[in-house]
């Protein structure tokens, strides 16, 4: 009896630990369904209330968000829309009405479900598609201050951000100037560290011309009270640019570089290379290489040029510079100083006039301004330059022309024998001070020597080679009388006191019009007043030099 009595109260115990586990199982799993309940019900609210307060907290400011929507399918899913982070000011004084800082259109993340509990939310990575970043001006940056790190408080951290059709908007205090737009197809963003720089990789899209920049680099950390100097570094290669997207011009556009600075000052060291560029006037393909250093100011586009070399054929040469914004704007103004030492008359004619082969050939020196304004005419339209050359031992290629100054040469020496017998063109010394615009190239001053001619006169020539028209004075060293012969000589040598001045055996004004093909030479007795006084004062600047 003792032994059943015990055996059944051991059975009673055994069913009574049964009962308390099937009871703690079962209220584990009540509370489980509910808590799950309570997640799919809440993960929403809660989830949207953390990327508010995060936001919020972050750049110290009001944030709206339009849609929110959260999956626990697979993990914790969430999609949204409609985001916009608003300062304390307006950033775009342009466009009407308050535009917000950062602006996205759509934006996506998944991470795990126990991330829910945890305090701060870990993400790895964050999608997002048509962001728009307004910058404010240079004046109003301050509240930007509060961008810099504030983590202790952060309920989520996000790894990496992938960015789609972004736009980088760098907005003036003028309300009539609209911002600078940086348009950036794709930008992926990952931060390395609490109080480290971010780690980036964007393709830019250029607008002219045409192309996709792809650059990657570090930026930040970002400066609270001096967001002009966040540091900035990285490489960038563009490719295959379609230049004819700006009118005038045409080639394919290759270029390589790096930089490094602050987000105002940013030192620049690149080459590009072109190897079929051409400019519309002249419709001649060349290879051209340069390479560069420059300054550029990220917040407003400026570039300060320091400096470029430029290789064409047989030519090189230096441009120092800048390229700024205008206030309205609509487009950059391009101001260089050039210089070229020992180029070729011959490649710069090539490049830039459309007659084949080029009227002429030979070493020249230069130094020149040039200007170029934004607009939508052709290059050559809006180009200008001002300054002075000198060409070395020219020679023309056109048939006529050099065997007029072969035959001139001679008979200004007063000498009879023929261009064959001679047997060389005669080298041709220019030198003067022009400007170009319109397409039309005018001399101020034209001086013009060969052996036994002096040439100084005042012109006007088109890069189209249809035309030119020049007028001046010629001082040679034989008498009339000398540069002729028989009868002709004699009767010439009664009027060859009224010819000869100051040293001179004859001096006479002269003019060449016409077109490069059909040039014409003569007498010009007409315009000699009005060029002896242009002539003296442009030779007086040049003896200077």
């Amino acid at each position: 009896m003792r032994g059943s009595a015990e055996s059944a109260l051991k059975q009673i115990h055994r069913t009574r630990l049964r009962m308390a586990i099937g009871i703690a199982a079962l209220t584990f799993v009540v509370t489980a369904f509910i808590t799950v309940r309570y997640m799919i019900a809440h993960a929403g609210p809660i989830l949207r209330t953390r990327v508010i307060q995060s936001l919020s907290y972050r750049f110290n400011s009001k944030v709206e968000l339009a849609g929110f929507q959260v999956s626990l399918l697979h993990g914790i899913e969430v999609t949204g829309s409609g985001l916009e982070i608003y300062g304390s000011k307006d950033p775009n004084a342009y466009e009407p009405g308050v535009q917000a800082l950062i602006e996205i259109r759509e934006f996506r993340f998944q991470a795990a479900l126990r991330n829910l509990f945890r305090s701060p939310m870990h993400i790895d990575t964050v999608y997002v598609k048509g962001m728009v970043l307004n910058i404010p001006p240079k004046q109003g940056r301050e509240e930007m201050a509060g961008m810099g790190s504030r983590a202790r408080r952060m309920a989520i951290f996000v790894d990496k951000f992938v960015c789609e059709d972004t736009r980088l908007m760098i907005n003036t205090i003028n309300p009539d100037k609209p911002p600078l737009e940086f348009a950036i197809s794709e930008l992926k963003m990952k931060d390395i560290g609490p109080g480290l720089p971010l780690q980036f990789d964007a393709t830019l899209v250029n607008p002219k011309p045409v192309g996709d920049i792809q650059s990657t680099g570090l930026f930040g950390p970002w400066k609270q009270d001096s967001p002009r100097d966040t540091p900035v570094q990285g490489r960038y290669s563009f490719s295959h640019a379609d230049l004819s997207t700006i009118t005038g011009i045409g080639g394919t556009l290759s270029s390589v570089g790096q930089y490094s600075g602050t987000l105002n000052n940013i030192v620049v060291h690149g080459t590009t290379d072109t190897p079929d560029f051409r400019i519309a006037s002249s419709g001649h393909p060349v290879g051209l290489h340069t390479e560069f250093d420059a300054v550029v100011d990220g917040t407003c586009g400026d570039t300060y040029l320091k400096p470029v070399k430029l290789f064409f054929l047989n030519t090189s040469l230096t441009a120092n510079g800048s390229v700024v914004r205008l206030r309205n704007g609509k487009g950059h103004n391009i101001e260089l100083d050039v210089f070229l030492n020992r180029a070729r008359i011959e490649d710069l004619l090539t490049l830039g006039v459309r007659t084949d082969p080029p009227i002429m050939t030979g070493p020249v020196d230069m130094k020149t301004k040039l200007s170029l304004s934004p607009g939508a005419a052709t290059v050559s339209d809006r180009l200008k330059l001002a300054g002075d050359f000198h060409v070395l031992r020219a020679h023309f290629a056109n048939e006529k022309v050099q065997g007029k100054i072969d035959s001139l040469s001679l008979r200004s020496q007063g000498r009879k024998q023929s261009r064959e017998q001679n047997g060389e063109d005669v080298p041709v010394d220019l030198q003067g001070v022009f400007t170009l615009g319109h397409g039309l190239l005018s001399f101020s001053f034209l001086h013009f020597l060969i052996p036994g001619t002096h040439v100084d006169m005042t012109g006007d020539y088109s890069l189209d080679g249809r035309e030119f028209d020049f007028h001046g004075t010629a001082r040679l060293d034989a008498k009339l009388s000398q540069m002729t012969t028989g009868w002709k000589s004699i009767l010439l040598k009664p009027v060859d006191p009224f010819f000869s001045k100051d040293g001179a055996g004859t001096e006479v004004p002269i003019k060449v019009t016409g077109t490069e093909s059909e040039p014409r030479f003569g007498l010009d007795f007409h315009h000699k007043d009005e060029h002896d006084s242009t002539v003296k004062k442009k030779t007086d600047t040049l003896s200077k030099r």
